[in-house]
């Protein structure tokens, strides 16, 4: 091992929100040089934590890639609004990686809410900015989410690195 390494202590999280985005109806680029481009656009939704809840605002979304085996590359960008009225700007990538034997049910529009999440793997890595001093902490922190697929929207729980 190199003698430079030193030992740092394990990675922990704490909860900070659990979210869920309503979608607008997927809007496909077609197969692009890079791989099949998709948005799906942010319609509304909420998220709630201990320390911060409000809504989603529409307008946002996912510029999702789709690689060339199925993997899904998030590109996400989206508006909450707290429920003290002040706005923060939210980004993440992400990866989304289902398995071969769920292919089928995940693109069965009847069966995909019932796959259980913990069968696919759907991680994220949430950033913040907001000008407000109630939520400057914030734009200081680093998170990791784990998503899942709702009725008519996506949900995560979000993480703070601590």
């Amino acid at each position: 091992m190199d003698p430079r390494i030193k030992p740092v202590a394990d990675i922990k999280t704490v909860p900070l929100f659990d979210i869920v985005v309503d979608l607008d109806p997927r809007l496909s680029f077609g197969e692009t040089p890079v791989g099949r481009r998709v948005l799906f656009g942010a319609a509304g939704g909420s998220f709630a934590g201990e320390r911060v809840r409000g809504e989603v605002l529409a307008g946002g979304g996912d510029w999702a890639l789709f690689r060339p085996h199925g993997e899904m590359a998030l590109d996400v960008r989206l508006t909450l609004r707290t429920d003290d009225n002040e706005l923060i700007y939210m980004t993440y990538g992400g990866r989304w990686i289902t398995p071969p034997e769920l292919k089928a049910d995940m693109a069965d529009p009847a069966k995909r809410y019932t796959v259980d999440p913990s069968r696919y793997y759907f991680r994220t890595q949430p950033l913040f900015e907001t000008g407000s001093s109630a939520y400057a902490w914030m734009n200081d922190i680093v998170c990791v989410g784990t998503g899942y697929l709702v009725e008519g929207a996506v949900a995560y729980k979000i993480f703070q690195v601590v």
